[in-house]
């Protein structure tokens, strides 16, 4: 294990109430936030109607969405659907999720995941049948694509083929999603991103030479190789100017002692990574400005607000509840101010 000087944990600050961005007839998720040149924050969030379950419902029903704040924190407010549905022939044209906003030159790049479906648009029953086949049909269908724009406000430009697809006989055969770039000085990508296997959840990496391809894997064989069986899922990745640094999901808590509390890791070059010491990025344990904790049910899908080459905030998706995807009645994204590293 690498030890960075402060931990990215002792980085958190409290966060204040009644920030972040919620909407109350739609389960939000995925908060990717970027200050336009505009001055204002926009945070691009996945969502979908609260009539449909929480676990099943994105894969049929998530959109990609824009909502705006004066700060970094919020409350951010709805503005937009980004990327709506736009018809089953589309390779996203049913689903969109996922998003991560990043700007490389003047060219804003809008990562996500996307997939479709054939037939009629399932109910709430049906959904809560987690055998339907639709749902195995789309969720099969999953990609990686990015959509640009020459401004944060748009125009978007939808992308006809995915940027990264699974590979047929390979350890990522089955899918490819949580996209997580990581755009260099040169204009260059590094795109890490998770499939599952019969052995747990794994993370891989592609490389291109801009944003829109094409994408090359610089293994052929899973990264992050961790103690015990582990594994980790939602990484994000970003480069300091003398390594790269990574925060993700810890999926059964045997990295940080805690089921789904974050990760942080590092690497000298984007392949090979060690934990850090101590390895806990963040827990869902949140302390709020008024001196309150709480423990959250969910906090996952971490994503960084950089602002002149340093992390500033970290977003989060979170839900209310004991914890798991069942119980939840409420999600929404957090927004976490952070101290200098």
């Amino acid at each position: 294990m690498k030890d960075t000087g402060r931990a990215f944990a002792d980085r958190l600050m409290p966060v204040p109430l009644g920030g972040g961005f919620a909407m109350d007839d739609y389960w939000v998720w995925c908060g990717s936030a970027i200050r336009g040149e505009d001055g204002l924050y926009h945070m691009f969030a996945s969502r979908w109607p609260k009539r449909y379950p929480f676990f099943t419902g994105y894969i049929a029903y998530s959109e990609v969405v824009r909502a705006v704040a004066t700060t970094p924190t919020g409350p951010y407010s709805f503005q937009e659907v980004v990327l709506p549905s736009r018809g089953a022939e589309h390779w996203d044209g049913r689903m969109t999720h996922n998003p991560t906003i990043h700007k490389s030159g003047s060219t804003y790049m809008l990562f996500y995941i996307g997939s479709t479906y054939v037939g009629d648009d399932p109910s709430s029953q049906e959904l809560a049948d987690r055998q339907l086949p639709l749902l195995r049909e789309c969720y099969s269908r999953i990609r990686i694509g990015v959509a640009t724009a020459p401004c944060v406000l748009g125009p978007w430009k939808r992308p006809d083929h995915p940027i990264l697809e699974p590979r047929h006989g390979k350890w990522d055969n089955s899918i490819v999603t949580n996209p997580a770039p990581c755009v260099l000085g040169d204009g260059s990508v590094l795109l890490y991103y998770r499939s599952n296997t019969p052995r747990g959840l794994r993370i891989g990496v592609a490389r291109a030479p801009q944003w829109d391809g094409p994408y090359h894997r610089l293994a052929d064989e899973p990264i992050l190789t961790l103690p015990g069986g582990s594994y980790v899922e939602d990484p994000y990745v970003w480069h300091t100017g003398d390594c790269f640094q990574m925060i993700a999901k810890d999926m059964t808590g045997g990295l940080t002692g805690e089921k789904h509390a974050g990760v942080h890791a590092t690497s000298p070059d984007g392949l090979h990574w060690e934990l850090s010491q101590p390895a806990k990025a963040y827990s869902r344990r949140i302390t709020w400005a008024n001196g309150m904790t709480t423990v959250q049910g969910s906090l996952e899908r971490p994503q960084l607000l950089i602002e002149e080459g340093r992390p500033t905030h970290l977003c989060a998706a979170t839900g209310d509840g004991p914890g798991g995807f069942d119980n939840c009645a409420r999600t929404w994204n957090i927004v976490i101010p952070l101290k200098d590293g």
